[in-house]
């Protein structure tokens, strides 16, 4: 294998003014990937994560066939993800086996939805494993738009949240809204998610919104830390991943997720290594 058939650097000057949108992005991305995906571990959400993200490629690839917003299918099919798990899988063993049920149905949809599409490949592979000069300006607006609802929600529920992922039966008892709080975080995490299928693709969602914040919460507890930690984490996995992809022939994706993996690889190394550190003292 020939490395200059996968990675070709010499025209990244003229390159990379063509992903200034798909950077601004990734930022966004990141911010909201990493705050969300604290609450994503703590709420044991990550099988949701996957579901919701198998729905948001329904709808957008339902949008595509029918000449609508993409961006907008995209909300629209995690919006119906995220309300029948909130309403519907109150207990873990049930919102399994939803997400379960909703995932085959969502890849099957999206699936039959782009067979049927006439338009360019390119358009279609997209959607599953994303696109680095996929992102313009409107993309861009609506992206910015779906961030300023999540941060603000995030910070409305920020300490509520925190009480009743940690301790549910004593947030309920001091009259904390948990079943509520629940129900509109997994509503946020619909739109998180369909910001990030815009970018990453709905198959490897997971890279952003579970990954950053499983190697945060492996190097420290702290309630400061472990969100700055996560935000960290993929912004160096989406600029890294964004930046790497232009100098190559392949999706974004694979860059985006093996940088992601490869922190939390060494999260884990970092944690076992202070670990046995403690033990032998």
């Amino acid at each position: 294998m020939d490395w200059s058939d996968i990675f070709d650097f010499s025209d990244y000057d003229k390159l990379l003014p063509l992903v200034y949108n798909s950077l601004l992005a990734g930022a966004l991305l990141a911010l909201i990937g990493g705050l969300v995906g604290v609450f994503v571990m703590n709420r044991e959400l990550s099988f949701a994560v996957h579901g919701i993200a198998e729905l948001s490629f329904a709808g957008a690839a339902v949008f595509l066939l029918i000449g609508l917003d993409v961006v907008l299918g995209s909300v629209f099919g995690s919006l119906i993800a995220a309300a029948i798990i909130a309403v519907l899988g109150d207990r873990a063993k049930d919102r399994n086996s939803i997400v379960a049920v909703l995932m085959p149905f969502g890849l099957g949809i999206g699936i039959l939805a782009l067979s049927l599409y006439p338009g360019r490949a390119a358009n279609k592979f997209g959607l599953l494993t994303g696109q680095i000069v996929a992102v313009d300006d409107p993309k861009l607006a609506s992206m910015t738009v779906m961030t300023l609802v999540v941060l603000i929600a995030m910070v409305v529920m920020w300490r509520p949240l925190s009480f009743a992922s940690l301790d549910p039966e004593v947030a309920a008892a001091r009259g904390v809204p948990v079943k509520w709080l629940g129900i509109v975080f997994v509503i946020v995490l619909g739109i998180a998610v369909a910001a990030a299928v815009q970018v990453v693709g709905a198959l490897l969602v997971l890279a952003l919104l579970v990954t950053p914040a499983a190697a945060a919460l492996r190097l420290s507890s702290s309630q400061v830390w472990v969100p700055v930690l996560s935000v960290l984490f993929a912004l160096v996995s989406m600029i890294g991943g964004i930046l790497l992809a232009l100098g190559g022939s392949l999706p974004i994706s694979p860059f985006v997720t093996t940088i992601s993996f490869l922190i939390y690889l060494i999260a884990r190394i970092v944690a076992f290594a202070k670990k046995k550190a403690e033990v032998t003292r």
